[in-house]
């Protein structure tokens, strides 16, 4: 398998079968395991080995398939399955950090995960510096001797500025920090996050790996040792597991993975194309697009440009509104990597909880709509969205 490229890994890997012979991965819908002997359980609860289950808390074999699906595309010694994105994100930080320790991230971020990192760390008593991301001597200025972590998006949302991650890679480890990286803007398909130097990488399932707006699900992506020894044990009892139907799901999503995260693509770089210069647009923000401040960066470290654009409407909220409201095929959802295409007005959905000037800090401005391409014909896409900013 180590020789197989990415597309056979997502339809392959981790695969196991009863003794039936199943095609499809089996889905084990239970709670519990039971043991031949006591002595068979001690043993379990001693030292789990590989295909021996305890509780569905614990691990699941459905659940194992889909971490070790993950584990084969990402390059990750081990994995663990998560309930949700967010469980993913809080659970490696909370397990990783303690009152007294210190944790340097960029600011840009999702609005949970800013709330996270800005707002529950501090009140445990963990030392928090936000910095831009995008500023290696902001990331070099903020470690201190304390510092255990480093956090950031890969792309951040809204705005999709792009981290370097081997740059903020060296600095977390010349002193002694472990980088943590949200990479589910760039997709485990358009970049090996891993290779780049990050330690640990958490993606939501629900975008892109499910990719069909069907179930909630996480992963946490890195070293044997620390899933085993550092995120398993926090994570074991607090219980923000994945059910084995949802790692089904995702499994299944796996498998086009490639296939539609390549299109989506390919829409996106046509989209952009189509609004260029267009009188309506004050900006357009694509990671490996020409105009975008860190498109060099991002072509070095991604092989395409992702399945996600920003563009400012000129007239503020009341003209992107009307731009929303006008859109057909776009749906309008707070979600992204779907098959189908989404927009949302980051404003007064998913960073509404920032104050004007942090968004303003961050150039998410009042006319700032995001768009997630999905699997629609590129042309109708195209006809959709500019008919809508007439409308604007």
């Amino acid at each position: 398998m180590e020789n197989w490229k990415p597309r056979t890994k997502l339809v392959h890997a981790g695969a196991k079968r009863s003794q039936f012979g199943e095609l499809s991965e089996a889905m084990f819908l239970t709670q519990g395991f039971v043991y031949d002997s006591p002595e068979q359980a001690e043993a379990r609860f001693i030292e789990n080995q590989p295909d021996e289950y305890i509780y569905g808390r614990y691990g699941n074999p459905t659940v194992r398939m889909f971490e070790e699906r993950m584990m084969a595309l990402e390059g990750a010694e081990d994995a663990f399955g998560t309930a949700t994105g967010m469980a993913a994100v809080s659970g490696t930080l909370f397990s990783l950090l303690s009152a007294g320790d210190h944790i340097v991230s960029s600011k840009a971020l999702f609005g949970s995960c800013l709330f996270v990192i800005d707002d529950i760390l501090r009140r445990w008593g963990v030392e928090v510096t936000l910095v831009d991301g995008t500023d290696l001597s902001a990331w070099q200025s903020a470690m201190q001797p304390n510092t255990k972590v480093c956090f950031c998006e890969a792309i951040s949302n809204p705005t999709l500025e792009v981290t370097d991650i081997a740059g903020i890679a060296k600095i977390a480890h010349d002193a002694g920090a472990l980088l943590v990286v949200d990479n589910v803007f760039a997709t485990p398909v358009h970049q090996r996050t891993l290779e780049l130097g990050a330690d640990i990488v958490v993606y939501s399932a629900t975008k892109h790996i499910d990719g069909q707006g069907r179930c909630l699900g996480g992963v946490v992506l890195g070293t044997e040792e620390f899933i085993q020894e550092t995120f398993i044990p926090f994570n074991k009892h607090t219980g923000p597991s994945m059910s084995p139907f949802n790692a089904w799901v995702m499994l299944k999503g796996l498998e086009t993975l490639s296939l539609r995260c390549d299109a989506q693509a390919d829409t996106a770089v046509k989209i952009v194309d189509a609004l260029r210069g267009h009188d309506k647009i004050g900006r357009i923000l694509y990671p490996t697009d020409a105009d975008h401040p860190n498109h060099e960066l991002a072509r070095r470290q991604m092989t395409r440009g992702g399945t996600v654009i920003a563009f400012e409407v000129k007239g503020g909220k009341e003209a992107a509104f009307r731009a929303l409201n006008a859109l057909n095929i776009v749906i309008l959802s707070n979600n992204l990597g779907d098959a189908k295409s989404l927009a949302t007005h980051p404003v007064t959905t998913t960073h509404k909880n920032l104050s004007p000037e942090a968004r303003a800090a961050a150039g998410i401005t009042d006319g700032l709509i995001r768009l997630s391409v999905g699997l629609e014909d590129s042309d109708d896409l195209i006809a959709d969205i500019l008919g809508a900013l007439n409308t604007a």
